[in-house]
């Protein structure tokens, strides 16, 4: 009697390989020395800045609203150079995750107000969405002997989901909080001390947010930042993370004083008005192509048109 065949091993579908590809890629990158990577970003950012043109759209109309004195010609300089940042931040995910700790540490330069992150005090980490904003987070949990908090967003692909979670478990064990495990967890770990790294600079439609003023123009703002400081009873200190050619500084800034104080659409516009002086330091490395401006409040226009 014959042995039955072996079974066929399952091709794997093309976006899965593609995938795999890509994190392939990133792990091999991870070993060149910094230049060929920036510069692999520059290449990889003029193409995207070439071919992405709903992406260059809401970058463009972005910028135009909170910089109305500039130029068509500035703006779509800046933009271009945006789109170089964003793709040189994002090659640079693979040496943040992949290279050897002590070159990881020695690229990420962190300065700044480093007491305000000491000790146990409940802290909510301000960290808006510029480029750079994984290498924040890798610096401080590289070089801080504190463990800290952030929340996880699952991706769609197993296999990207898995080398991002890896990525950023990568130092000093932090405590990733599913977006699924909500609120409770969340301020629970802020009042065991754990600093509570926040991005809520994004327009995530009118549930939990308020409408109130971004560089002039009414945007819905998530109130995450106001009202977890008051769940957590927490203070809240900016952390920016600036681009430069031999690695990324990172910058702890002095807790905010008195706030939370106000109202929470009050608190939240002031985080507003933070958040624009931090963008005016640094225009380019801020997160231009995502829709900021989507959600409009009752029976205004919509913001995008045809993009």
């Amino acid at each position: 009697m014959t042995e039955p065949a072996p079974a066929a091993t399952p091709p794997v579908p093309e976006s899965r390989l593609s995938n795999r590809l890509g994190v392939g890629f990133m792990r091999l990158l991870a070993h060149l020395p910094l230049p060929w990577v920036r510069a692999l970003g520059w290449a990889l950012g003029r193409v995207l800045h070439a071919v992405a043109a709903r992406r260059r759209r809401i970058a463009q109309t972005n910028w135009a609203a909170c910089f109305p004195d500039h130029s068509e010609a500035e703006r779509d300089a800046a933009v271009r150079r945006h789109f170089v940042c964003f793709a040189q931040a994002w090659l640079d995910r693979s040496w943040l995750w992949e290279a050897p700790a002590h070159v990881v540490r020695r690229r990420l330069l962190l300065k700044g107000d480093l007491a305000a992150l000491e000790g146990s005090e409940p802290t909510v980490i301000f960290a808006p969405h510029f480029v750079g904003m994984d290498a924040g987070w890798t610096a401080i949990t590289a070089h801080l002997p504190r463990r800290f908090c952030g929340v996880y967003a699952e991706q769609l692909n197993a296999d990207v989901d898995r080398w991002m979670f890896q990525g950023r478990q990568r130092f000093n064990n932090p405590l990733a909080v599913g977006k699924r495990q909500g609120l409770r967890a969340i301020v629970s770990a802020l009042r065991d001390g754990l600093p509570l790294y926040l991005l809520p600079d994004m327009d995530h439609g009118e549930r939990d947010a308020v409408f109130v003023p971004f560089f002039g123009v009414t945007a819905a703002t998530v109130t995450s930042l106001p009202r977890l400081a008051r769940l957590g009873k927490a203070r809240v200190v900016p952390v920016l993370t600036r681009l430069v050619p031999d690695g990324y500084e990172v910058t702890v800034h002095s807790p905010w004083e008195g706030y939370p104080g106000g109202t929470v659409e009050e608190d939240t516009a002031a985080m507003n008005r933070a958040l624009e002086g931090y963008i005016r330091t640094m225009p380019e490395q801020y997160y231009w192509v995502h829709k900021r401006f989507k959600t409009r409040p009752s029976g205004a226009p919509p913001f995008y048109i045809g993009v």
